[in-house]
């Protein structure tokens, strides 16, 4: 494992924007449960992988990002999202500025049963978005990249940044459990439905139950 991690660091170092590569679906990192993380690397290796995590997933740019996603299956995920440009898209999924985060072995467990379906889309799996019915909240457990207990019940958009990437961590991508006839190259999913805040109107039209 720190053998991957050092390289993941050295890739960074090496690049003029500091990211490491992203891969992709079919890499077996995506497909593995994570080993969880109990200071394999020193403090100053932990802030450097880090920080090649926090730059990759801006660079993409998305808003999570775990450590399988840089071929490293190791219980780790960044998180961070500026929000919605659109008020209207705020509103109806609840998407709320959610600042840089950490979390060390996170797990989660739905809090109650609502669920909401949503398109999302995923850097590991890139040209797609699917819809994905998610719960609505979760209560969500872990440490912080210092060791401080992370338990705190996530709701909204944020809840489900957190559900897609702590499944990452279980070897579970996000088309796993998505509608698969919601499924829709990027390019269509931009010219058709994009500007719709919920999909109501891509399950009409492409016959997938929604929620």
């Amino acid at each position: 494992m720190r053998d991957v991690a050092l390289w993941i660091i050295e890739s960074g170092t090496r690049s003029d924007d500091g990211v490491a590569p992203i891969v992709q679906a079919g890499h077996p990192a995506l497909r593995a449960v994570a080993t969880p993380y109990d200071g394999q690397l020193s403090d100053e290796e932990l802030a450097a992988l880090l920080d090649v995590m926090h730059r990759t997933m801006r660079a993409a740019p998305g808003v999570g990002l775990a450590a399988p996603q840089l071929g490293l299956p190791v219980a780790l995920a960044v998180l961070e999202d500026p929000g919605s440009l659109s008020e209207e898209h705020a509103e109806v999924r609840e998407r709320e500025p959610l600042p840089y985060q950490v979390l060390v072995n996170p797990q989660y467990t739905p809090v109650g049963d609502e669920r909401v379906g949503f398109y999302e889309g995923c850097l590991s799996v890139v040209g797609y978005q699917a819809v994905v019915a998610r719960a609505r909240h979760v209560h969500l457990t872990g440490t912080d990249e210092h060791g401080a207990a992370v338990d705190e019940i996530v709701g909204g958009w944020s809840a489900r940044i957190v559900q897609h990437e702590t499944d990452h961590l279980a070897g579970t991508l996000y088309l796993d459990r998505a509608e698969l006839r919601s499924l829709a190259a990027s390019d269509e999913f931009g010219a058709r439905w994009a500007a719709e805040p919920k999909p109501a109107a891509a399950a009409r039209a492409l016959d997938f139950p929604l929620d």
